[in-house]
């Protein structure tokens, strides 16, 4: 593990939750971060910002004034070897039918980083001629959706919880840094989990919410920890495509089975040396805490090593049926995304979040009209090697 190097270039205080939310929760997740200037950092301050961000999972710069070049210098420094962005420089592989597709812009004089948002941008903007932004909407993603009636009224959903991550060929990045440069007023919306326990948050137009890895698996009982402890995670080959055809259940938290996932010969040509296989927890390389880390949308199969102890699937074994893949991975992960756990992010022009993105799950919220520019840059590079999971200590204690 890294060394945890004592806070001396800037300071730092708690980011600011929901009135509901637990401070329990929030003890060691998130922090706000104040006196960085990205023209004048150095090394030293890169080291603490890396350290603290493993450390908080989430950091918020304020009021910042970030090129693209600049941001990412920023994410580059958690790994120097990373050049590619997640998903590869071409996104999403050689076809139009990932669900990624419409969603990312890339800036030509920076290719690691993606325009995002809503909207018609006028004229030429950082070499891209009068881009047309797109903001995803739940009522294109899952199978029930919002009333219109409703929506009016500023209801809105978790659009899809995940990790950003290609989930096949590519390691998942370390970092996403988000930089907000237009960000359109609004009334506060309510997010409804609308799956029967009467959830909801309040938050603000398109915020962004973020769930800790290590607080989803730290609230879980003995047998799922250790069920999580001994879980490999198979994604499908292409999972994006994979799933394009799908549809989310209404808390974003997976994909309802319905039979509608491509073949795996219709996918594009694919390896299966290539084909991601994941442990369920990833531990933490500055805190050696353990954080629950699946991409619901695109698990496949589970591979779980047998306990005879173990509550559940003491033989272990491998989990091939769909359906129970997900059911097994919904009641893992929903505990963790209580209203009382989410962090939902009020953007403000100028703010750049910098997020563990191996170390907590996030979603997109929200829906605007056509007319609502939103512009944000976004920069996240494929690591170098897959994360670590649970080391022998960690299966002693909790399997």
């Amino acid at each position: 593990m890294v060394n945890v190097t004592e806070p001396s270039h800037f300071t730092y205080k708690p980011i600011p939750v929901a009135s509901n939310a637990n401070p329990l929760y929030f003890e060691d997740f998130g922090r706000q971060v104040e006196g960085f200037d990205p023209s004048r950092s150095t090394p030293e301050q890169m080291e603490e910002i890396i350290n603290m961000l493993y450390k908080h999972s989430i950091l918020l710069f304020k009021n910042l004034k970030l090129t693209p070049k600049q941001q990412f210098e920023m994410t580059h420094a958690f790994e120097p070897q990373a050049n590619n962005y997640g998903h590869g420089n071409n996104k999403t592989g050689n076809t139009k039918s990932s669900i990624l597709h419409p969603d990312l812009k890339t800036i030509p004089h920076q290719p690691q980083v993606q325009l995002i948002g809503n909207g018609k941008v006028q004229g030429v903007y950082e070499g891209l001629d009068s881009p047309q932004l797109k903001h995803p909407h739940h009522k294109t993603f899952h199978k029930e959706i919002v009333s219109d009636e409703d929506e009016e009224k500023g209801v809105t959903r978790f659009y899809r919880w995940h990790i950003d991550a290609a989930l096949y060929n590519l390691s998942p990045p370390k970092v996403t840094t988000l930089y907000a440069v237009k960000v359109p007023a609004g009334e506060l919306q309510t997010c409804r989990y609308d799956d029967g326990t009467g959830d909801e948050l309040q938050v603000s137009l398109g915020g962004t919410a973020f769930v800790s890895g290590k607080n989803m698996f730290d609230v879980l009982p003995d047998e799922l920890k250790s069920l999580a402890v001994r879980t490999t995670v198979e994604y499908a080959p292409h999972p994006y495509v994979w799933m394009s055809k799908a549809h989310a259940m209404s808390t974003g938290l997976g994909i309802e089975s319905e039979g509608l996932e491509m073949d795996l010969e219709d996918l594009p040509e694919w390896e299966e040396s290539k084909v991601k296989k994941l442990p369920m927890c990833w531990k933490n390389p500055v805190t050696g805490s353990l954080h629950l880390q699946v991409h619901p949308c695109g698990a496949y199969k589970l591979h779980i090593a047998p306990e005879p102890s173990a509550a559940l699937y003491p033989a272990g074994g491998v989990v091939t049926d769909l359906k129970t893949v997900r059911d097994t991975l919904y009641k893992i992960q929903r505990p963790g995304i209580a209203p009382p756990l989410v962090y939902s992010q009020d953007w403000e022009e100028g703010d750049l979040v910098i997020f563990h993105n191996q170390g907590l799950l996030h979603s997109v919220m929200g829906a605007f009209t056509p007319d609502q520019l939103r512009m944000f840059h976004q920069c996240n590079l494929a690591a170098s090697e897959d994360p670590v999971g649970p080391d022998a200590e960690d299966i002693t204690k909790y399997a």
